[in-house]
This record gives C-alpha cells, structure tokens and sequence, in this order.
C-alpha cells in the first residue's frame, strides 16, 4: 500500500526538536535582553554625561556650598570644580597603588586637607609615575606647609565591590574611599576627594596632572546591536535546520516509496516457468499427435 504524504509537524514535533527550540529560544530571549541591557547603560551614560556637561561649565564653588550638610560627593557633583581652603595633615598622607595614566604605571598621593569648620576632604594631589619595578615612589614632595587653597574638581568615592582596597594599610590602599579613610585616619572626612587642578602655593612640578573626563557614548550601542545580531542568528539557525531536517525526511520517504512500487510492479508480471503450451512442445494446434498415422489403415 502507498505510504500517508509526510507531515512536517511529525518531524518537528518530535522530542529532540521541541528541546532544540526551546532552548534556542531561551538563548535568543538572553541575548534580546542583554542587547536591552546594554541600551539602557547607553541611557545611564548619556545622562552622566549630561550632568559631567553640566558641571564642568559651572563655576567653582566653595565645597559647603555644593555638597549637602551629609558630605557626601554624589554623582550630581562628580567633575564640579571646587575651592577649598584649610591645612595638609601630611602625617595622614595615603600612597594609592596600582594606577596607571596614560599607560604609564605609577601612585597617586592622597593628603587630608583639614578645613576651617573642622571636617576635613581628601586631595589627591597627583600622580607619580613609577620607577623601575618599585613598589612604593622613592620620594614623595612634601605637603605645603600653611594654609593652602586648592581649586579642584570634586569626584565620589571609589568602589571594589567587596574588597578591602579602600581601608590604607602602613600608608597605602588601592581606592580612595571617604568613609574607610575617615575610619582608617580618625578624621571627619567627606565621602568622595578632590582632585588638583590648580593649588596655592603651587603643586610640586614632580606630580603629573590629570586629564578631563571623557565625554562620550561608549561602546553600548554597539555591544547592543551585537547581542540583537546574535539573538537573529540563533533564530535563523533554527528555522534553517528546521527546514532541512523536514526536506531530507520528504526526500527519504520519497525514495523509499519509489523503490516498493518498483518492487510491486515487478511481481505483477512474472510468468511462471514450465506452464508452456503447444507451440512451445513443437505442435500446431490444428494438427493430430505424430504417432496417430493419419491415412493408415
């Protein structure tokens, strides 16, 4: 009997099928949704940007009439330039490892700047590259002595998730973090620092200056369209095998199905060996049998 016309759903509704698109269609949604992810770590930059815009046209303020009574440096303030004036505790000077501007590895020198209403902030007040393999700067300037004036941009403090970077051991750390230094110190600091620009009297001509932020969109919009591609991918890679896994099961049905008619059509038509008739025994059949001796008597 001819077999039933394949159906594509036998093939795709088959139990390796239905987990294959599954999870194709999970790993699509993750990377729809990190492709979303990514959009929206666009949104948050352009809008710090907005606000780093916005601060570095501001001019420079006393940092009381910036920062709020809590002292703490939040991302409204971070690159707004700042005046402050009061006195280094260079005996609390806080050496920052592991820095690196402009490819160049080096330290970063971190002095409290005790002010006249008996908080204090953190200066960074620049970066020493480094010499050699040293592990700590050969020689660090001193600290003015007296009162000085510091014109700088505000920044918040800095963060290693659960590390412990921020709390200075023997004179160093790796993050400049207000409230560990202020621990750490035993000083009313504000939670962020600020950065020299400009300092009276001068900065030490040893120190390098650091540059501006960057104000820029980042590689978020195209890490999203990334993400989108792949997510187009894993689809059309599903639909594709799909396809042809259904076209080589129809070309398989087909040829098996060719293949019995033949042998069906062979059977038909055989004929049996040994059922001859009378031509084939040399007799006609309008003739008697040989040995009949027709005409005798």
């Amino acid at each position: 009997m001819p077999r039933a016309p394949h159906s594509a759903s036998k093939t795709l509704l088959n139990p390796r099928w239905i987990v294959t698109a599954v999870l194709v269609l999970l790993l699509a949604g993750v990377c729809v949704e990190l492709g979303r992810w990514q959009l929206h770590r666009l949104d948050e930059r352009k809008s710090r940007n907005e606000v780093t815009r916005s601060n570095l046209a501001a001019p420079p303020a006393p940092i009381a009439d910036i920062v709020g009574p809590d002292h703490v440096i939040g991302q409204q303030h971070d690159w707004r330039t700042v005046v402050v004036t009061g006195r280094y505790d260079a005996a609390k000077q806080v050496v920052i490892r592991y820095r690196n501007l402009s490819d160049r590895p080096g330290f970063e020198i971190v002095t409290p700047l005790e002010l006249d209403d008996g908080t204090a902030v953190l200066v960074d007040r620049g970066f020493l590259p480094r010499q050699g393999s040293e592990l700590a700067p050969m020689s660090i300037p001193a600290a003015p002595s007296g009162e000085v004036t510091v014109t700088g941009r505000l920044r918040r403090s800095e963060h290693g998730g659960h590390t412990s970077g921020g709390v200075p051991v023997d004179g160093t750390a790796r993050l400049i973090n207000g409230p560990d230094f202020s621990k750490a110190l035993g000083l009313p600091l504000y939670d962020g620092y600020v950065i020299v620009d400009k300092q009276q009297p001068p900065s030490d001509p040893a120190f390098d200056t650091f540059p501006g932020p960057e104000i820029d969109n980042g590689p978020h919009f195209f890490y999203a369209l990334q993400w989108f591609f792949f997510a187009l991918m894993a689809i059309g890679g599903l639909v594709y095998f799909s396809r042809r896994d259904v076209q080589d099961d129809k070309s398989a049905e087909a040829g098996s199905g060719h293949l019995e008619a033949e042998g069906t059509e062979g059977g038909s038509g055989t004929v049996a060996v040994g059922a001859a008739g009378p031509e084939d025994r040399g007799l006609r059949a309008d003739r008697g049998h040989p040995d009949s001796g027709a005409g005798l008597d």
